[in-house]
């Protein structure tokens, strides 16, 4: 066989062995991903800002903690929409699914745990909200990683996944006859003054995300004109 006909096989093998590697790359980020989404399910932001205590207008006396709220939040829901920042929607969805699915088979990787008697938590609805977060946050971000798209991409992503984790709640209360005290209870403390958190501190994933996610698209380029 003549090296005019060896060097264009030789080129073409070569070819398909980095098309190989590049899912490779894709199954690390995603696995990164998901370890990073567990991490964050462990991870506490005590969140402190100022107020105006209602016993300031009586006769109550008052000390410098009266004018301080302070509330813990997990910054999971802003994990994720960095995830959606980072690796887009696709793999941001499969990184969603692989982490649910994990969780309720085997991991307890929850907050409270894991198996498939997770189902039955009050809180679960957040998780599953993550799907469609990822995928409508996704799919804003693909026109274009411009400020007002990432603004919309944090408010949208948000809320529904506080949206759904609200209305699963309400399932399960009405399975479980929780009584309306606990459901107010549960909103306001799920999904009150932490909605505004999590959309601040989504945007600034989103953000992060994003020169993360032009790293990986520049990187990604320089493997194809390599082959």
């Amino acid at each position: 066989m003549t090296q005019e006909v060896l060097i264009p096989k030789m080129r073409r093998l070569d070819k398909r062995h980095r098309e190989i590697k590049i899912p490779f790359i894709n199954l690390v980020l995603i696995f990164c991903s998901i370890l990073f989404l567990i991490a964050t399910t462990f991870v506490n932001l005590n969140i402190k800002h100022y107020i105006i205590p209602i016993d300031l207008f009586t006769n109550k006396a008052l000390c410098s903690d009266n004018f301080i709220y302070s509330f813990w939040i997990v910054p999971q829901i802003p994990a994720v929409m960095m995830i959606c920042s980072v690796l887009g929607k696709r793999m941001a969805v499969t990184t969603v699914m692989l982490y649910i699915l994990a969780g309720l088979l085997f991991l307890p990787i929850f907050g409270l745990g894991g198996g498939i008697t997770y189902l039955s938590e009050f809180g679960f609805g957040y998780i599953l909200g993550y799907i469609p977060a990822v995928v409508f946050a996704g799919n804003i971000l693909h026109q274009k990683y411009s400020f007002p798209n990432m603004i919309k991409a944090s408010i949208l992503g948000v809320l529904i996944i506080h949206l759904i984790g609200i209305f699963y709640m309400l399932i399960i209360a009405l399975f479980k006859h929780a009584d309306s005290s606990f459901i107010s209870g549960w909103i306001a403390a799920q999904s009150g003054l932490k909605v505004l958190y999590d959309i601040i501190i989504s945007f600034l994933a989103i953000m992060i995300g994003k020169y993360f996610h032009e790293f990986l698209k520049i990187g990604r380029a320089s493997c194809r004109e390599r082959v």
